[in-house]
């Protein structure tokens, strides 16, 4: 068994001692993450929303072209469709206000109507990736920002199970595709969430070459014994972490719909070179 943390670096890593780091409250925030799945009904305070936007909006971007958008979601039917295309997940219904992080180079095309020029760049794979990176720069951003506010929250990538069915429930036009998703509200105190455990530095970190020795395994093994513990401490069964990862990645079978991403992609003018 591990040693039981105390700190949010011990509760991350699962390590008895965080006496090599550097700390400070803002690190200590970020280590404290933890992804929220049970919400109160409570409604947000009127001027959250537009923090979260204003947060994002100070994110980093490639070229300053501002390549994303976000959709704010808080009508409980239209909550509820999207929750069906995305694994019938519950909080997406729970939480006050879901939103939708989009790449965007509509509005790009729409700047270039005005001089009589139409864009050919983002039908390549590079802004394709331009796009989604702002838009996960800018919603980690967001992210950060309601965490800061007592807010929870929560990624939902099964938007992409099918993606068609999320551009037109949100009626989005060509040169758009959603990214992810994102639950905000309220953590639900009767259900509380943990900080998971992740893969050790010497693991993912690498000095000027990539490199991988020969303790790769005993290393993965020492994490899936803490990775196991932790499930045994939320009451959850699961299989080793690196069966897991194997399993979500073998086959297209495992993509849930998201083997067609491409297909639809090209309809919306994006990612056909």
């Amino acid at each position: 068994m591990t040693t039981a943390p105390d700190t949010p670096w011990q509760h991350r890593y699962r390590t008895p001692s965080d006496t090599a780091r550097a700390a400070n409250p803002v690190i200590d925030a970020l280590l404290d993450h933890r992804s929220v799945r049970r919400y109160l009904t409570t409604p947000l305070p009127e001027n959250t929303l537009a923090t979260l936007v204003a947060a994002a909006q100070s994110a980093s971007s490639s070229s300053n072209l501002q390549a994303w958008s976000v959709l704010a979601v808080q009508d409980p039917p239209r909550k509820a469709r999207l929750s069906a295309i995305a694994s019938d997940q519950e909080h997406i219904r729970q939480a006050p206000l879901f939103l939708v992080w989009l790449a965007d180079f509509s509005r790009a095309q729409r700047i270039a109507d005005t001089r009589a020029i139409e864009l050919q760049a983002p039908a390549y794979l590079d802004s394709l990736l331009l796009g989604s990176i702002d838009a996960a720069l800018a919603a980690q951003n967001a992210v950060v920002a309601a965490e800061s506010l007592g807010l929870g929250t929560v990624y939902i990538g099964a938007l992409r199970n099918n993606v068609q069915a999320v551009i037109d429930e949100l009626q989005l036009p060509p040169l758009v595709f959603p990214v992810f998703g994102l639950c905000v509200g309220y953590p639900d105190p009767q259900a509380p969430a943990a900080i998971k455990p992740r893969l050790g530095q010497d693991v993912v970190l690498h000095h000027e070459t990539y490199q991988v020795d020969d303790a790769e395994p005993q290393r993965i093994a020492a994490y899936e014994q803490v990775a196991a513990d932790f499930s045994r401490e939320q009451g959850q069964v699961s299989g080793k972490w690196g069966e897991q990862v194997v399993q979500r990645l073998r086959d297209k079978g495992s993509l849930h719909g998201r083997e067609i991403l491409a297909e639809v992609l090209r309809k919306q003018g994006l990612g056909l070179y």
